[in-house]
């Protein structure tokens, strides 16, 4: 499907890996004379120096294309290349389904994108704390620059701004995107009960003065909430299993491996996690000595085909058993015995063929 403006997520994670937030950058005439009519921009005049922030607050907040061409020419050289950057990290993300071919989201048949490689681009971004920040204001006030006014423009994310009918408490950001061929589209974030969720809507359209973008986005949202949580498989020191420790002594052998830390899972609220399985896997050749707190494997849980790993750690000390010692000393004995006995045997049949020599 065609992503519209929620291409500037991408447009916008290059930049801040590239750029430092308080670099300058002038705009040049290419940036904003290869806008076309119609498309959202913000008035940015040849020669008008912005920082990269400034840049960056009019990508997400207001949605400027001129800003999204003037970020991509000053990152990737030209827009061309930066373009180029742009496949190269749908690509280094594992996206198959997914091609740009400008930097904001204008139409064209090879612009395109899923669903799911939106949602996808949407994780990898929020790992930036300047992304989240940028994506999740209401508002973005720029000051008179060399070439224009002071500026201030309120987000295209209905869901974002307190007095919208369509408010969302819980959405921490996110970038809106439209035009006729891909709809309205909302690529959003939202944080409830220790749960982060990412929801993407594409091909939205308007019923009775509100974009189905902004509602189905709330409504998959709390079905999200509703029917999924994060939730404890094993807390720490949690007993896991049980095993007997080759050459331990007989007060320490028997040793309870426990959970070390709390293994959390998304899990379907309907799931009863008492009956979920697990498996334990063990290091090679585990024995005696062994320290409070060795790490000697790990078990592991399949949720929803989503596999959860925990290391195993030793729940007390394992003395080494002197039964071992006595039986290595007593074998070194024995060996010795057996190894003087050969040599003398061998000793005694040199001399008697020699004494027969006589």
């Amino acid at each position: 499907m065609y992503p519209a403006s929620t291409t500037k997520i991408m447009t916008a994670i290059l930049t801040l890996e590239n750029c430092a937030l308080d670099e300058t950058i002038t705009v040049s005439y290419d940036t904003v004379m290869s806008i076309p009519d119609g498309y959202s921009s913000a008035s940015l005049q040849v020669g008008e120096t912005l920082t990269v922030e400034q840049l960056l607050e009019l990508l997400l907040v207001h949605s400027a294309n001129d800003a999204a061409n003037c970020l991509a020419q000053y990152v990737g050289g030209s827009i061309e290349s930066f373009v180029s950057m742009m496949n190269a990290k749908a690509h280094e993300l594992g996206l198959s389904q997914t091609h740009f071919t400008n930097s904001f989201g204008m139409h064209d048949d090879n612009h395109y994108t899923t669903a799911e490689d939106l949602a996808t681009i949407m994780r990898y971004c929020i790992k930036n704390d300047d992304f989240r920040k940028l994506s999740g204001k209401a508002s973005c006030a720029i000051p008179a620059t060399n070439k224009h006014a002071a500026r201030r423009y309120s987000s295209t994310n209905e869901l974002i701004l307190p007095n919208n009918r369509n408010y969302y408490s819980y959405l921490t950001c996110g970038k809106t995107g439209y035009t006729s061929q891909a709809g309205d589209c909302l690529v959003s974030c939202s944080y409830k009960d220790n749960l982060e969720l990412v929801c993407v809507v594409l091909g939205g359209k308007t019923v009775n003065g509100v974009s189905t973008r902004f509602t189905n986005t709330k409504t998959l949202f709390e079905y999200g909430y509703d029917n999924f949580s994060i939730k404890p498989l094993l807390n720490e020191n949690d007993v896991v299993t049980n095993i007997d420790v080759k050459n331990g002594t007989k007060d320490t052998k028997n040793l309870d491996l426990l959970a070390n830390g709390q293994l959390d899972a998304l899990v379907d609220n309907s799931l009863a996690l008492d009956n979920l399985e697990f498996q334990v896997t063990l290091k090679e050749d585990i024995k005696a000595p062994i320290e409070v707190g060795d790490v000697l494997g790990y078990a592991s849980y399949t949720v929803d085909g989503i596999e959860y790993k925990i290391d195993l750690a030793a729940s007390h000390l394992v003395e080494q058993s002197k039964l071992a010692y006595y039986v290595i000393d007593a074998l070194v004995v024995i060996f010795l015995l057996i190894l003087i006995y050969f040599v003398l045997l061998r000793k005694k049949k040199c001399r008697f063929y020699e004494f027969k020599g006589f």
